[in-house]
């Protein structure tokens, strides 16, 4: 039975490779790679030969099944991504499984890794840490996400695109409140590698959008040990900010949430009688 190598690329500089991974990509029988592109230039580098396969979301059952040939034969698969760990937050989950389940062996070899890189230069909290993988593309999924994870007290590791960096800090600032902490790792070990941290209102407010270049990384603190929701004045003073600014009811109830803690009936419920007093007031007055 073949062997499955999982290789973990360098994410930048590519000198951050193993000795036992350039190995292995010389030795095994067939490279699957995400990119071929792209891992052409790091084999091209170290003079490395081995045929390569594209293994991506679109390539189908047609790889997979002649990666098992290969592994069939006794020979072995070096599967690597486009950079980092293979499997992790990439296609080439879908392949380990398909290997694992007919039978063959996955030896997994320690290397490079962004959510572990940006993790350990943050400042932050490193145990326990929850790796989220890409955050979800649209508003909606986002923001169902981000209430789900209000109270988790770990340190949350996630993937971003630059171009939807700045409203996704908007989101996580709306939901999570501005005073959380955070790290955005950019262009970890490559030329313009960039650390900041600060809050996540300071964030919103640095990283404007469309400016942000580069592959991102977010670490953002956990929720804080026995963290209450606003105190009722907080939420008063803020239903009655979006009354002046005559915001419906329904959407400062679903805006408010998140960051409040507290339940939309029960935002609702304060804004109408909120609404109703202040009616009342200026009927009295007249």
């Amino acid at each position: 039975m073949g062997i499955l190598y999982l290789v973990p690329t360098p994410i930048g500089n590519l000198e951050d490779i193993t000795l036992r991974a350039l190995r292995c990509l010389r030795e095994s029988a067939l490279i699957a790679a995400e990119d071929t592109r792209r891992t052409r230039k790091l084999l091209a580098h170290y003079e490395i030969h081995t045929p390569r396969l594209r293994y991506d979301d679109h390539s189908g059952a047609q790889a997979v099944a002649r990666c098992l040939r290969v592994l069939d034969a006794g020979d072995s698969i070096s599967l690597v991504s486009d950079a980092g760990t293979p499997g992790i937050a990439d296609p080439g989950q879908a392949l380990i499984a398909a290997v694992l389940a007919a039978g063959h062996t996955v030896v997994p070899l320690p290397g490079a890794n962004a959510a572990i890189t940006a993790l350990a230069g943050s400042g932050l909290p490193t145990t326990p840490f929850l790796h989220l993988g890409f955050l979800p593309r649209k508003a909606g999924p986002l923001r169902k996400l981000l209430a789900s994870l209000r109270d988790e007290r770990a340190t949350l590791i996630a993937y971003e695109s630059p171009l939807r960096l700045a409203a996704s800090l908007a989101a996580l600032c709306e939901a999570w409140g501005p005073e959380r902490l955070i790290c955005i790792a950019r262009e970890i070990s490559k030329l313009h590698e960039e650390f900041w941290r600060g809050s996540l209102g300071e964030a919103v407010l640095h990283f404007a959008p469309g400016a942000t270049r580069g592959e991102v990384t977010l670490v953002i603190a956990g929720a804080e040990a026995g963290a209450a929701g606003w105190a009722a004045e907080r939420l008063r003073q803020a239903i009655q900010q979006g009354l002046a600014e005559h915001k419906a009811l329904r959407e400062l109830a679903r805006e408010l949430a998140p960051p409040s803690g507290w339940p939309r009936r029960d935002i609702y419920q304060m804004a109408v009688a909120l609404r109703d007093a202040g009616r009342q007031a200026g009927a009295d007055s007249v």
